[in-house]
């Protein structure tokens, strides 16, 4: 990502109402260096940080207050719906007791959203997260794992299948 451009998308966009200007955002976003497909509606307070790569399929909605912090990939298959207030990062830390800080050093781990997916409110996406297609991430889940198979639903913290979809 062009962190420069998106540091000036994410001051902008408020600017705009939340559920108008999708065309202009998703251009912006291009700009920025994000991989952004057809018809992607975006919210004016998605804020989007790091250098990471960032790449969306078509039909998505990112819903207001959503935050998606990439040091490394985050892939977003297409049709994927986000609730508000949604965090995804790929970036943490190594844990080392004998160290002088327990958080001694960074690491990125990508991040992947299957198509299909409707991501609940106050959701967390830790990284490393694999989930595959047409599943549903509960409310306020922590999502911490690698979840491939299809049509789950997935809560709590940490997260775990709940239930099967046919």
């Amino acid at each position: 990502m062009r962190t420069s451009i998106n540091y000036l998308n994410n001051l902008i966009f408020p600017l705009f109402p939340e559920d108008r200007c999708f065309a202009f955002k998703r251009f912006m976003w291009r700009l920025a260096g994000i991989k952004v497909g057809k018809n992607v509606k975006i919210r004016s307070s998605v804020k989007v940080f790091g250098a990471g790569e960032l790449v969306i399929g078509d039909n998505c909605g990112i819903n207001s207050q959503v935050t998606i912090v990439s040091s490394s990939k985050v892939t977003i298959g297409t049709n994927v719906e986000f609730a508000p207030r949604v965090y995804i990062g790929t970036g943490t830390h190594l844990i080392d007791g004998n160290a002088p800080c327990i958080s001694c050093g960074d690491i990125s781990k990508d991040v992947t959203i299957g198509s299909g997916c409707w991501i609940c409110v106050n959701s967390t996406i830790l990284p490393g997260v694999k989930i595959g297609n047409k599943c549903i991430v509960a409310a306020g889940a922590v999502v911490t794992g690698v979840f491939n198979q299809d049509k789950v639903l997935i809560g709590g913290v940490p997260a775990k299948v709940i239930k099967t979809y046919d």
